[in-house]
């Protein structure tokens, strides 16, 4: 009698075990689904957003460019000038606000990471 429960409780772990695991694999497979479709989300809003921004800029810059080739009577000038702006703005962002972005991507980024870690 004893050993039919003890058999009928190992039978009983055993099934809930199973249970336990198959419930975990289905979680983590969520988990997995629910990042990469939030990854994947801000990825297109982020390439969409840049996009607008770069038609937005061009037409801006060509404006501008024929505004200071009106002003100045060459064209050329216009458009040189506008080019030394974007080559000031390049070589800003590329030595000046190196850390000030990598420190911003680096924090928020690891409040993710973290977070996602903590709900493990």
């Amino acid at each position: 009698m004893a050993f039919e429960e003890i058999k009928e409780n190992a039978e009983d772990l055993k099934n809930h075990a199973k249970e336990l695991f198959e419930s975990n694999a289905r979680y983590y497979k969520l988990l997995v689904f629910k990042t990469l479709v939030k990854s994947t989300t801000a990825a297109v809003k982020g390439l969409l957003l840049a996009i607008c921004s770069l038609f937005v800029i061009i037409f801006l810059s060509t404006a501008l460019a024929i505004g200071l080739g009106y002003w100045l009577d060459n064209f050329a000038y216009g458009f040189l000038i506008v080019g030394l702006i974007y080559v000031v703005l390049a070589l800003i962002v590329a030595f000046a606000l190196e850390k000030v972005i990598e420190g911003s991507f680096l924090a928020k980024f690891s409040k993710s990471f973290f977070k996602n870690d903590k709900k493990s």
